[in-house]
C-alpha cells in the first residue's frame, strides 16, 4: 500500500488528550492522512469544551483520507466511554487507551500507518483494567514483539535517551549492564543518523555524583558499567565520551557540545528536559519497527475538560514523526 499515513491515539478519555488532539489538529492539520484512535463523540465534547469548532468524522480505515484534511477523522474500536468522566481515574478508561494502542499498534505492524502519535494515558487506570504495564513504551515493545526498546526525550537544543526507564532506582542500577548501556547507545546513533545528522556525538552520564570521581563514590559502577560498553562503541568508529558527570552534561548538551546524552535512570535524563518546558518536549520510542512519538506530559486530570490544556507538545510530536517518516512539516 503506497499511502503515507500517521495515527494519533487519543489516550485515557478522562484526561486532556481528547482536547489537545482536536485543537492539535484544528490548528495544524498534518499534510499527510492522519486518523485518530479513539472515540468521536468524546472528541466532539472535547472541541465544544475549548470553544472549536470542528468536524469529527467516523471511518474504518485511512485509505480514504486527503492529506492536510480539516476533518478530524477517527477510528473507533468499539470501547464504550459515555460514563467516563472528566479527571477521574478509572478502569474503563484504562482499558479504553490500551484499546487505542493496540489498534494502532496493528495498523502500523500492517504498514497502513506509518507513525503512530500518543496521547497520555493513566498508569493506575491502566493498571485497574487489568493491563500490567508501566506505559506506553512497554505496551508498543510488547503489541510488537520488539525485545528491546529505548526511551528518547527531545527538547529544544536537548536529546536524552535512558538506558533505564519505569523501574526503582535500586533496581536501576542493578539492571545497568555494559550489554544494556551499549545497546542504547547504538540506538540513539541510529535513531540520530535516520534523523539526518551525519555523524552524532554522544555522551554517556554515570551513575553515582561526579560519574564516581575515580571510584570516591559508590562502587565502581562506571568502572565495571559503563566504560566497556564506551570502550566497544568508541572501538566501532563511533563519537562517544563518557561515563560524564551528570550534574554538568546537560549544560554542556545544551550548549551545543552534544547531540545526544545517555541517561542512566528516569529522573536522572527526564528532569534536566521538562526544566525546558512540558510545552515542547516530546516522547520517542527508538528500536520500535514503525514511529511513535508522543507528548511529554500526562494526563492532567486536574484540568480535563475544561478546554484550557496546551496542545503545543502534540503539534511537537506530530512534527517530530512527520520528519522521522521523511516528510516536512506544515
Amino acid at each position: 500500500m503506497n499511502l503515507r499515513a500517521i495515527g494519533i491515539t487519543m489516550g485515557d478519555p478522562a484526561g486532556v488528550g481528547p482536547e489537545v488532539v482536536v485543537k492539535a489538529l484544528h490548528k495544524r492539520p498534518p499534510p499527510v492522512s492522519t486518523i485518530v484512535i479513539g472515540n468521536a463523540e468524546r472528541l466532539r465534547e472535547a472541541a465544544r469544551r475549548a470553544r472549536i469548532e470542528v468536524t469529527v468524522t467516523e471511518v474504518d480505515h485511512p485509505r480514504n483520507i486527503a492529506p492536510g484534511s480539516p476533518v478530524i477523522h477517527c477510528l473507533d474500536p468499539g470501547v464504550p466511554v459515555q460514563d467516563i468522566a472528566f479527571g477521574r481515574v478509572s478502569a474503563a478508561g484504562g482499558e479504553a487507551a490500551f484499546r487505542y494502542l493496540e489498534t494502532a499498534s496493528r495498523l502500523a505492524m500492517d504498514g497502513v500507518l506509518q507513525a503512530i502519535v500518543t496521547a497520555p494515558l493513566n498508569k493506575e487506570a491502566l493498571h485497574a483494567a487489568g493491563h500490567i504495564f508501566p506505559g506506553h513504551t512497554e505496551m508498543l515493545a510488547h503489541f510488537s514483539g520488539t525485545p528491546e526498546v529505548s526511551m528518547m526525550l527531545m527538547a529544544p537544543r536537548l536529546r536524552v535517551i535512558h538506558v533505564t526507564t519505569h523501574i526503582g532506582l535500586r533496581q536501576a542500577i542493578e539492571r545497568i549492564e555494559p550489554g544494556l548501556v551499549e545497546r542504547t547507545i547504538r540506538r540513539g546513533h541510529e535513531a540520530l543518523l535516520r534523523a539526518g545528522i551525519a555523524q552524532p556525538r554522544i555522551a554517556v552520564c554515570g551513575i553515582n555524583p561526579h560519574a564516581g570521581e575515580n571510584g570516591l563514590f559508590g562502587e565502581g559502577e562506571e568502572a565495571q558499567k559503563i566504560e566497556p560498553a564506551v570502550a566497544r562503541c568508541r572501538a566501532d568508529g563511533l563519537l562517544v565520551q563518557g561515563p560524564l558527570p551528570a550534574d554538568t552534561l546537560f549544560f554542556l548538551a545544551r550548549r551545543g557540545d552534544y547531540d545526544l546524552v545517555v541517561a542512566m535512570y528516569h529522573d536522572q535524563g527526564h528532569g534536566p528536559v521538562k526544566v525546558l518546558g512540558l510545552e515542547a518536549g516530546v516522547n520517542i520510542t527508538v528500536g520500535l519497527p514503525f514511529v511513535r512519538t508522543s507528548v511529554d506530559h500526562g494526563t492532567a486530570f486536574d484540568i480535563a475538560g475544561k478546554g484550557i490544556a496546551d496542545e503545543q507538545s502534540l503539534l511537537e510530536a506530530i512534527g517530530q514523526a512527520l520528519q522521522m517518516i521523511g516528510v516536512t512539516p506544515s
